[in-house]
């Protein structure tokens, strides 16, 4: 087994890897510190997100018709799957989603129903249709199918010991833990239901009202996650909107690297010595937004 990772993420890296990208893994320099960045914002749909719907959606046989609510990446992973496999999707997601993100899902070949102004209203309506319902991280495909990021990331920098990703409803950080690596779960201050969980020892409704809040708006940790990440080692950080504004115009600024507020939540938890570790990966989640001159 490759160094600590479980059976359940090798067979979604064996199972999804026909059909998405392995992502390049960068080391740079920031402030005299090394540093390395997993690039997934390239990833196919410009998001992690695909990884554990075609991991899903594979394990499930491919129903012919699926449904799933989204904040926008997940709608997008789940209509490109789902075209790639041969099933139609459905996608219900919060009138306040990013117009970048409902073209992308539409132009994917979904059908987008806008309903209700937050995600959690957007996934009771989804959960009351016809269809193969994908989870956006509460189920053990999905965290496996995101924990393939993080595979990769072991595989071409065996010394990385922490992993710092961001937090929505806690799948990408789950599956990150289960590849033997520390995990430094960020999320931004008003927007952090992990956080909140761990506190409370428990899965608990938390307020969400951040920039990054259309990729991390979970507003409870998903139960599946949760249990995974309590018994594993993480550590919970929290960052300004401020600060993670500020770390992705820096990712720009600095490396031509173009991602969305939520991606840059990470690198701001590094930039501030808020992530433990002394070889350190960023993972760069995500890079559905409009981008405006």
């Amino acid at each position: 087994m490759l160094d600590g990772m479980t059976p359940d993420v090798l067979a979604a890296a064996d199972r999804i890897r026909p059909h998405v990208r392995r992502t390049p893994l960068w080391r740079v320099e920031v402030d005299g510190r090394p540093l390395a960045l997993k690039l997934e914002h390239l990833q196919l749909t410009g998001s992690f997100k695909l990884r554990g719907a075609v991991n899903t959606l594979l394990a499930a046989d491919v129903p012919d018709r699926v449904v799933t609510a989204s904040g926008g990446n997940h709608g997008l992973g789940v209509a490109a799957a789902a075209r790639l496999l041969g099933a139609q999707a459905t996608v219900y997601v919060p009138e306040s989603v990013p117009e970048g993100k409902a073209r992308r899902i539409e132009a994917a070949g979904a059908k987008l129903i806008r309903t209700g102004s937050t995600y959690a209203e957007a996934v009771l309506a989804a959960r009351a249709a016809p269809g193969f319902y994908v989870e956006a991280y509460n189920d053990p495909f999905v965290v496996a199918g995101q924990g393939t990021v993080a595979a990769e990331v072991v595989a071409d920098a065996p010394d990385v010991d922490v992993i710092a990703v961001a937090v929505g409803g806690g799948g990408l950080a789950a599956g990150t833990a289960l590849a033997g690596r520390h995990v430094a779960a960020v999320e931004p201050e008003r927007c952090r239901c992990l956080h909140d969980a761990l506190a409370a020892g428990e899965p608990v409704d938390s307020a969400v009202d951040s920039v990054a809040a259309s990729a991390l708006g979970a507003t409870r940790v998903g139960a599946v996650p949760f249990e995974l990440l309590r018994a594993a080692s993480v550590s919970s950080v929290l960052v300004g909107d401020d600060e993670l504004l500020a770390a992705r115009d820096r990712l720009w600024e600095e490396f031509r690297l173009a991602v969305e507020p939520a991606a840059a939540v990470p690198f701001a938890a590094w930039l501030h010595d808020r992530v433990p570790g002394e070889s350190v990966c960023v993972v760069l989640c995500g890079a559905n937004t409009d981008w405006t001159p």
